[in-house]
C-alpha cells in the first residue's frame, strides 16, 4: 500500500469511494441470481447498514472532530454540535425537496416534491440520498490526513471506507431486488441499483477537497458527515428495518453492523 499512501488525499478519496461504489454494484448484482429477497434478510441487511453508520459516525467522525478541536484550543463541543446539526439539517432539506421513494416501499407514497418520474427512479434517488453523507465521510477522512493531525491516519480512513463499503452491499441489493420484483429486467434492475452509488465518488472528492483547501473546517466537516449519516439512520434505515412484526432481524443486524465497524476502526485506526 506504499503507492497508495503517496497519493494526493483527494485521489485517495476518489479511489476509496470508487471501491464503495463497486461494492454497491456488487450488491446490486445479486439480482442476477434472485428475484425476491426474504423480508427478514432485508431487515437484517438494513439493520446492518444502520449499525455500521452509527459506529462510523462516532469512532471515525465525531470523536476525531472533538479531539482536533481540543488540540486547536477550541471549545470542542462547538464545532462538533454545529457540524452535526448542520449535517442533519442539510439532509432534512434535501429530503423535503428531492423526490424519492423509501426502500422496500414501491407501493407507498413518494416523498419530496410532487413529480411524474417513474417509481424506479424515485427508489434509486432514495438510496442516493443515503450515499451522499457516506461519500462525504470517506472524503473528509482522507482529506484530514493532509492536516497532519495525529487523530487522522490512513489506516483509520481505510477502515471507514471498508465499513462503508460493507454496508453498501445490502443497499445495492435493496434497490435492485425490489425493482426486479416489480417487473424490470435483471439488467435494468442492476444498472439502477449500481447507479445509486455513483454519487459517492463525487461526494468523496468534494469532502476531501474542502478539507485540504480549508483545514480550519475539518472538525465541522467531520461532524457534518456524522450528522448527515445519523439522519439517514433515524429517518430511513431503522424504521424500514422494523416495519415487519418480527423486528429482531433488523435489531440483530444493527448490533452486528455496529460491532463490525467498531472492530474495524479500533483494529485498523
Amino acid at each position: 500500500m506504499t503507492w497508495f499512501s503517496g497519493l494526493n488525499p483527494i485521489i485517495q478519496a476518489l479511489l476509496a469511494t470508487c471501491f464503495t461504489w463497486f461494492v454497491t454494484a456488487l450488491g446490486a448484482s445479486v439480482v442476477f441470481f434472485f428475484k425476491k429477497i426474504n423480508k427478514k434478510v432485508l431487515d437484517s441487511m438494513l439493520g446492518f447498514a444502520a449499525g455500521v453508520m452509527i459506529a462510523a459516525s462516532f469512532w471515525s467522525l465525531l470523536a476525531p472532530a472533538i479531539e482536533m478541536a481540543e488540540q486547536a484550543n477550541k471549545q470542542a463541543w462547538i464545532p462538533a454540535s454545529i457540524g452535526f446539526l448542520a449535517g442533519g439539517a442539510f439532509l432534512l432539506v434535501v429530503n423535503k425537496i428531492l423526490p424519492h421513494l423509501h426502500v422496500d416501499s414501491l407501493s407507498g407514497k413518494p416523498s419530496g416534491i410532487k413529480t411524474n418520474w417513474q417509481r424506479s427512479i424515485l427508489l434509486v434517488l432514495a438510496i442516493t440520498l443515503h450515499n451522499i453523507p457516506e461519500g462525504l465521510a470517506v472524503g473528509v477522512a482522507f482529506g484530514a490526513i493532509s492536516a497532519g493531525l495525529p487523530t487522522a491516519s490512513l489506516a483509520g480512513a481505510l477502515a471507514l471506507a471498508i465499513g462503508i463499503g460493507l454496508q453498501n452491499f445490502p443497499e445495492g441489493a435493496s434497490v435492485s431486488i425490489p425493482l426486479r420484483r416489480e417487473g424490470l429486467s435483471r439488467r435494468k434492475s442492476f444498472l439502477y441499483g449500481q447507479m445509486s452509488g455513483l454519487v459517492e465518488p463525487i461526494a468523496g472528492i468534494i469532502g476531501a477537497a474542502a478539507v485540504v483547501y480549508m483545514k480550519s473546517l475539518l472538525p465541522y466537516a467531520l461532524s457534518f458527515a456524522a450528522g448527515a449519516m445519523i439522519f439517514v439512520v433515524v429517518e430511513e434505515l431503522i424504521p424500514e428495518s422494523q416495519i415487519d412484526k418480527s423486528s429482531d432481524a433488523g435489531t440483530i443486524g444493527a448490533m452486528l453492523g455496529f460491532a463490525v465497524m467498531m472492530i474495524l476502526d479500533v483494529a485498523l485506526g
